[in-house]
């Protein structure tokens, strides 16, 4: 045993005490498999431990995470293959980490001698995350759509709370749920069914307004609140859902009409303009410039009866506001996707206002159904658009949010199994526009993700717990 082994024995002494440290009879120079995938990314210091199954079979497994270079300060002796890391001792780690790389190394026992895996490393970042995640979840089809929910998770444990269940509201369908920049101060969501309309939660209390245009045939939709807290705008879909008899995609679920509104929630008026609303083109899925001066959308030529769904193809637009006096002017096309044979989806703009992050597809805009859907990145500096290849998959990438900060982005993948979308993680640059590769919501069980069946819709991150869930209820079911 050389010097530094002694003396790392004796650090693990003092540190565990009777818990035996198993020094190992041969290194490997190959990593162990895991799963989650939770190998070379980065962890903002506010997650929760980041649990996970060791795809190795041995008769006994020894795990020692620390940061890099320096002795470990956990260390987990177990039978199964799972790990599950103390929570209160991750926290103490991660308060050291910030800035650093730590390390999982892992050991099997097989036939009483042990192996020792090359050790897994990760980036610990100095910037939190928003500690709470908001999203929906409901059975990923069309059968099933009246068990669903609003929930929320707290990112630094495991604790996810319900905000708004539909079985008490007669499982009508709840969706869309939207935050002024990341606080549940300000919010709201939609209602679908008998008692359906739009809750908007601000100034300590929940009110159902209607924000369809008098006489538009299409009601309010896809939401984004302006940056002054005082406007949302909607984009008016009329949305069909469409059954394919065989191929790659057995639903396809498209618009038959989209125009853009915007909604004072002080005066509860709506208005728009012929440059967003109209027969000619359809427009969908608005958001603002962080300055509040620019609306961004997703626009594509009107439908026609008979079109095929597959031609349908939507560009990123952008449109002026002048709000002191409550105008739209000076439309232009940022990005002409359709010209390549794509289409955009989901435009959200990073909170520095340098970074506009999209959805792309081949066509339509809902791409929670399209495999080939991945996230791409616009430089509105430069007009330049690339692929954020870092963290795309095989399968779909779809909707996705900024952090407050703007060092983070959660997104829904179905990278798995192709069935389910679930939350990833990403950290990201706002100088180079960089990203690391991203990881999957941490679960207390590991083996959650292989027998949950909802979906993970439409995930938000939020910077302070939801409190007024009852509220919501309470309104819903009011006249």
């Amino acid at each position: 045993m050389n010097i530094r082994h002694l003396i790392a024995c004796l650090l693990f002494f003092y540190m565990y005490g009777c818990t035996s440290y198993h020094h190992s009879d041969k290194r490997l120079q190959t990593t162990p498999a895991i799963y989650p995938d939770y190998s070379a990314v980065t962890f903002p210091p506010n997650i929760a431990p980041p649990n996970f199954i060791i795809r190795e079979e041995a008769d006994a497994y020894q795990t020692e995470i620390g940061i890099k270079d320096e002795p470990g300060e956990i260390l987990i002796h177990h039978t199964e293959p799972l790990v599950r890391i103390p929570e209160k001792k991750w926290r103490t780690l991660m308060k050291k980490a910030a800035g650093k790389e730590i390390y999982f190394r892992i050991s099997l026992d097989k036939n009483n001698e042990w192996t020792e895996y090359a050790a897994i490393e990760n980036k610990i970042s100095i910037h939190p995350i928003d500690p709470y995640l908001v999203y929906r979840l409901l059975y990923p089809g069309y059968e099933l759509w009246n068990e669903m929910g609003i929930y929320q998770r707290n990112l630094t444990n495991y604790k996810q709370t319900p905000v708004a269940e539909n079985r008490d509201f007669g499982k009508q369908c709840i969706n869309c749920h939207t935050f002024h920049q990341n606080s549940p101060d300000k919010m709201m969501m939609h209602v679908r069914g008998k008692q359906g309309g739009t809750l908007v939660y601000r100034e300590g209390q929940v009110k159902k307004v209607n924000p369809n245009l008098p006489g538009h045939k299409y009601g309010a939709t896809y939401p984004a609140w302006h940056p002054s807290g005082r406007y949302i705008a909607f984009s008016a879909n009329e949305i069909q859902q469409f059954f394919h008899a065989s191929g790659q995609k057995p639903i396809e679920v498209a618009d038959l009409g989209a125009d853009l509104v915007i909604y004072d929630v002080e005066k509860h008026q709506t208005y728009t303009d012929s440059l967003v609303c109209g027969n000619q083109y359809m427009e969908t899925f608005p958001t603002w410039s962080p300055d509040g001066k620019t609306l961004y959308f997703c626009r594509a030529q009107g439908y026609r009866q008979g079109m095929p769904l597959d031609s349908l193809r939507y560009d990123l637009c952008r449109v002026q506001f002048d709000a002191e006096n409550q105008k739209l002017h000076t439309l232009e096309c940022v990005y002409q996707a359709s010209a390549s044979g794509h289409s955009v989806s989901f435009p959200r703009i990073s909170p520095n206002g340098e970074w506009l992050m999209f959805t792309q597809s081949d066509y339509g805009n809902f791409s929670i159904w399209h495999p080939e859907s991945d996230l791409y990145l616009l430089n509105l500096t430069n007009g330049k658009v690339r692929n954020i290849n870092e963290v795309n998959s095989e399968n779909v990438e779809s909707f996705h949010t900024w952090s407050s900060t703007g060092h983070w982005f959660v997104f829904s993948s179905k990278r798995l199994d192709g069935l389910w979308a679930r939350p990833y993680f990403a950290a990201f640059d706002p100088k180079t526009g960089e990203a690391s590769k991203p990881f999957l919501l941490p679960q207390k069980d590991p083996r959650f993700y292989d027998t949950f069946t909802y979906t993970f819709n439409l995930p938000e991150l939020i910077k302070a717990p939801i409190k007024n869930g009852r509220e919501f209820v309470k309104t819903i079911v009011q006249p």
